[in-house]
């Protein structure tokens, strides 16, 4: 897909990344989608320690299992997607995440809900997303100037802290007024928003590349992982960032389960812990253009690229009370801030890298071996927990993700 032609054919093409109606419909899509999944950030593991009495074990077991089965199921997606018009295949990924979303409040309405059902929406949300997060990057490739993708991919991570900031707190809260499916009935809602802004935006797509007449099926999909294996930056990139998600997404519901069943912390307090650090990551996504355009975004990868994993290993040592929250706090906000610096860069970097004509395949093999990586990092970490306790299994990501450092592009490409 060209990068020239989409821009011209946009009639809501962006003048600058805060002009133009079309980006800016795009931009409130992802913005309710946003927030309805911070609302529901843990709702599958709240649900199933809540309603369902799971144990630590099947609460990783939901993380795992949806994101290896979903990361299987989209492996043939990457060239089929890459070779339709993008739009509709985000509006489609929408309504299906709604559809699968409103089935559980309607089950446990019923007293019907069951943890397999619990597993097959966590697959089918999953899937979904893999689909739609690659058809995005390739329709925002073409709606957007270059010059101006950094300041386009730092809107939306703003608005992913904002939404993390606000969305764990107030989701917790409504759990504990209204019950563990609140937070799913209104994530299912925002896809349907999501699927309206969308539909609102009045560009018209260029034609999607041709399927080449000599490529086979098995050599099609594996396109995305060819190009990204061919590039020296994009190899590392990929997989330091498969890794880094991997082992903080592996300790995440084992600090959910020994903060809410070991040290007692309310629902409510366990959301403060993940919303407030976030301020620091709308702080981080608000400077990263800046700061790339003074340092440079290789300065940029690698500095935050260390600074967003050294403080994970920390949580192992987080005790009750008062005090105990605000290591949590503290921690995660450091964390964070990194994170908001280093995504935008990333994102950028990854779309400046890539050729229209392959970005989609190469986002959802990212996506997809990410998936996977972090589907295997969490059931491991689930068995884990089990054999030393969750406090040694967290201290195991952190010393891991220390390590993952030496996947940074340290050596400048030829």
């Amino acid at each position: 897909m060209s990068v020239v032609g989409p821009r011209r054919r946009c009639a809501g093409s962006i003048r600058g990344v805060r002009g133009g109606r079309d980006f800016e419909w795009l931009f409130r899509a992802y913005t309710v989608s946003t927030l309805g999944t911070f609302l529901a950030s843990d709702a599958f593991a709240l649900i199933a320690i809540l309603a369902l009495g799971a144990s630590a074990a099947q609460v990783s077991l939901i993380g795992a299992v949806s994101g290896a089965v979903a990361a299987v199921l989209a492996v043939p997606l990457g060239p089929v997607v890459e070779h339709r018009r993008k739009r509709p295949v985000m509006v489609g990924a929408d309504l299906v995440r709604f559809g699968a979303l409103a089935s559980l409040p309607v089950a446990y309405g019923f007293g019907v809900l069951t943890y397999p059902h619990l597993l097959a929406v966590a697959v089918v949300v999953a899937l979904a997303g893999i689909v739609f997060t690659a058809a995005a990057g390739a329709f925002l490739k073409g709606l957007v100037a270059p010059e101006h993708l950094v300041a386009a991919n730092g809107r939306f991570e703003g608005v992913m802290w904002v939404s993390t900031a606000v969305g764990p707190p107030l989701g917790t809260s409504l759990i504990g007024l209204f019950g563990p499916v609140v937070t799913v009935t209104l994530d299912a809602a925002s896809y349907l928003l999501s699927a309206s802004g969308l539909g609102a935006i009045r560009a018209v797509e260029p034609e999607p590349p041709a399927r080449p007449e000599t490529a086979g099926r098995l050599a099609s999909i594996a396109g995305g992982w060819r190009v990204v294996a061919a590039d020296p930056v994009l190899r590392l990139l990929m997989a330091n960032v498969v890794v880094v998600n991997a082992l903080i997404m592996a300790a995440a519901p084992l600090l959910a389960f020994l903060m809410l069943r070991e040290l007692g912390f309310t629902p409510l307090e366990y959301g403060l812990s993940l919303g407030l650090p976030c301020i620091a990551g709308i702080v981080g996504a608000r400077v990263a253009r800046p700061l790339a355009g003074r340092v440079g975004t290789r300065t940029v990868l690698l500095v935050f690229g260390v600074a967003r994993v050294v403080w994970i290993g920390g949580l192992a040592f987080v005790g009750p009370g008062p005090a105990g929250l605000v290591l949590v706090i503290a921690l995660h906000a450091l964390t964070i801030a990194a994170i908001g610096i280093y995504m935008p860069v990333l994102a950028t970097v990854r779309l400046e890298r890539v050729d229209g004509g392959s970005l989609v395949r190469v986002l959802t093999a990212w996506t997809i071996t990410t998936r996977l990586g972090t589907a295997a990092a969490t059931a491991v970490w689930g068995l884990l927990a089990s054999a030393i306790g969750v406090r040694g299994a967290i201290g195991a990501a952190g010393a891991l993700l220390l390590g993952s450092t030496l996947l940074l592009p340290w050596r400048r490409p030829a």
